[in-house]
């Protein structure tokens, strides 16, 4: 994943949960950074905003979803919105 958009990823999270974007890693949960179910929503919602993609709709497991698998969809929202017709 392109750095920049993995900064401004964790930026998101740790606006919008209140945390120090140093206390974010890959491997951290939603749980283990404190987010609830409502702030993880909004937090997704902020995310599809910021970058302008959907990302797969999926009911979250905020006990063992990591902070990586959202990278990652994130990844191939973004890529799926590069090859998608018409993209610029």
């Amino acid at each position: 994943m392109n750095e920049s958009v993995e900064r401004q990823l964790y930026e998101i999270i740790a606006k919008q949960s209140g945390i120090d974007v140093a206390t974010i890693t890959p491997q951290s949960t939603l749980k283990d950074l404190g987010v609830d179910s409502l702030t993880a929503i909004e937090t997704i919602f902020e995310i599809e905003e910021h970058f302008g993609v959907t990302l797969p709709d999926r009911d979250p497991n905020f006990d063992t979803d990591s902070v990586q698998g959202l990278a990652t969809a994130l990844q191939q929202a973004l890529d799926g919105a590069a090859a998608a017709p018409g993209a610029a």
